[in-house]
């Protein structure tokens, strides 16, 4: 079984090393494969650049195999080819942008499932912003107010990225409508990662992780580990 990094946005800038050097680390090291999926910057044709940023930062940080898979709709979501290239990765990092095509994007697509497959092999999947979002059971669509159904590797969580910033405005709303669901906030150039055992997870990066509990908020900084209850679904 694999790992999950979760980011809060702001990504491939110096405060997200500690964390994404983490990722390298747990997945094998810097020989192993790294692809980065650009699909939720197609929207305004921003995943070319996005990509580059994504192969140019893992490269700085030592990784010696790392590509951008052209994900960027449906039909390519779906091609085989690149959903083996994806099954074959060690560390699957999946970009922010537009959250509700992300998630429509990959749902029920044969990257997902190659997404799946690699967690069981012992891959990090990865996501900023976006990508953090999608990869847990529901996210917040800000476009229409609503919470929408996610991709459901995280069971029962919602994440709240750029907390430090407009993140945080969500939460009395998500509050409200999911009352059984665990929140996170994730500020901006932050990672929360399940390197540890017995659900515990490592926040990594230069702002803060505040879990949302009945009674408050708990907030955590690099380096502490946050017990959550969180059952990573290695299943489709």
């Amino acid at each position: 079984m694999g790992f999950v990094l979760l980011e809060g946005g702001s990504e491939f800038n110096a405060g997200m090393a500690a964390a994404d050097e983490r990722a390298i680390a747990v997945c094998g090291g810097r020989a192993q494969p790294v692809r980065i999926i650009p699909a939720a910057a197609a929207p305004d044709n921003n995943h070319a650049r996005a990509a580059a940023n994504g192969v140019g930062w893992f490269q700085s940080l030592g990784a010696a195999d790392v590509r951008a898979v052209d994900i960027i709709d449906r039909a390519s979501a779906d091609r085989p080819d690149l959903a083996k290239e994806i099954e074959r990765a060690r560390l699957v990092f999946v970009l922010g942008g537009f959250t509700r095509y992300l998630a429509e994007t990959l749902s029920d697509s044969l990257a997902w499932q190659a997404m799946v497959s690699a967690l069981r092999a012992g891959a990090v999947i990865a996501g900023s912003s976006a990508g953090a979002m999608v990869l847990c059971e529901f996210y917040f669509d800000s476009a229409s107010g609503n919470v929408l159904p996610g991709l459901d590797l995280l069971p029962e969580v919602c994440v709240l990225p750029h907390h430090d910033t407009f993140g945080k405005n969500w939460a009395p709303r998500l509050t409200r409508l999911l009352p059984g669901a665990l929140l996170i906030g994730i500020d901006e150039e932050t990672g929360l990662l399940n390197d540890r055992p017995e659900g515990q997870w490592t926040v990594y990066g230069k702002g803060a992780v505040t879990v949302y509990e009945p009674d408050g908020q708990a907030v955590f900084h690099h380096g502490q580990r946050v017990l959550l209850p969180i059952e990573v679904k290695d299943h489709l």
